[in-house]
């Protein structure tokens, strides 16, 4: 057990390590950010931040060896140097998970592999391979590229034949992987968060909704498909967070479909779609993952309220501010960043409803 006091080492230095950092003071902890940028969204909240590249081994070592234990806020990040970093101070959770997440075609069959079920796939690594798999799954289908990309990036739609080459020039000859089109009712998540001990446990399961890519808002309690085909989903979170022996939140999203949970991808870290917990929730995902880290016991994650909202503020969305706050019900998160452009996550508003 890591008891307060101690000092949490965070790899990047956006809003869900500003989140992070935040929850760990809550408990007493110290954070240090490590990011290649100079600043960050995490570095008005965090004790320290040392600038270096993810992939400079004699840099991360040194930061290690400042840090009682070392987490990290998103997935593309190199697992080789994490690997290292274990000989200086415990890494939650462990670069296993972390590959696994990085390549989608290690991704879904280790998932088929634990008794999932992913969107149909091939792999792709030529404009060859590419008409062969579109042959295979039929269109429209999706071409995306095995590592990297979020919020829509590295990917490319096919609805026709003529899309074929294009998509493979969207994607530059990267390695990837074509998923056949998965006719769905509804889009949800299952935000799980999993102790050193084996200790497991899952909040609701959200309805998300996407605009352009990119989460708009997500809603507890979900209804219909998502709560019939949450348990499902929940069982499989847990296996995949036993075979890897995962420490810390882990999140899966999924397809509601006619013939049950189809699994989309893994992010081994908090999530947007899991930010309603922070007021939605007894217990938040950010305060979980540093107990789970730290080796404390996990908090309930039963529902605060009978229901949540939590909507995404994109670009100039933050400049409602002033309205939000005129809410009653809102509690308004803003992230700091300087520049609001097209696209980019600038905070988000939570609702609770009683």
């Amino acid at each position: 057990m890591i008891a307060p006091g101690a000092t949490i080492g965070i790899l990047g230095g956006g809003q869900l390590g500003r989140m992070l950092a935040m929850a760990a003071a809550r408990l007493g902890y110290r954070a240090h950010i490590y990011s290649p940028e100079g600043s960050g969204p995490a570095s008005e909240v965090s004790a320290e931040w040392t600038r270096g590249d993810y992939d400079d081994g004699e840099a991360l070592a040194r930061f290690a060896q400042g840090v009682d234990v070392v987490t990290f806020e998103f997935e593309n990040i190199p697992a080789a140097p994490l690997r290292r970093l274990a000989d200086h101070a415990p890494v939650h959770p462990n670069p296993a998970a972390l590959e696994v997440a990085q390549d989608r075609l290690s991704e879904k069959t280790f998932v088929t592999d634990l008794g999932g079920t992913p969107a149909p796939f091939r792999a792709v690594d030529s404009l060859e391979a590419l008409h062969e798999a579109a042959a295979a799954l039929g269109l429209p289908a999706i071409l995306k590229t095995r590592r990297f990309g979020y919020d829509g990036k590295g990917q490319a739609r096919l609805l026709t034949a003529d899309d074929i080459a294009p998509a493979w020039d969207a994607v530059a000859g990267a390695p990837a992987i074509l998923e056949g089109f998965v006719p769905f009712e509804r889009e949800f998540s299952i935000i799980a968060v999993r102790g050193a001990d084996g200790a497991f446990a899952a909040w609701d399961a959200p309805d998300n909704r996407h605009a352009d890519g990119i989460l708009a808002t997500s809603t507890v309690p979900a209804g219909g498909l998502i709560a019939a085909q949450a348990p499902e989903a929940i069982a499989l979170a847990g296996r995949i967070a036993d075979r890897l022996d995962y420490v810390g939140v882990l999140t899966c999203e999924f397809f509601a479909t006619d013939t049950g949970p189809v699994f989309n991808e893994m992010a081994p870290r908090v999530h947007n779609s899991g930010h309603w917990t922070i007021e939605g929730a007894i217990t938040c995902q950010f305060e979980n993952h540093i107990r789970a880290i730290c080796g404390l016991p996990l908090g309930a994650t039963a529902l605060s309220a009978p229901r949540a909202e939590m909507r995404n503020l994109i670009g100039a969305e933050a400049d409602e501010w002033p309205a939000i706050l005129a809410d009653p019900t809102a509690h308004l998160h803003l992230y700091g960043k300087h520049e609001a452009r097209p696209g980019r996550k600038m905070g988000h508003v939570t609702r609770l409803l009683f």
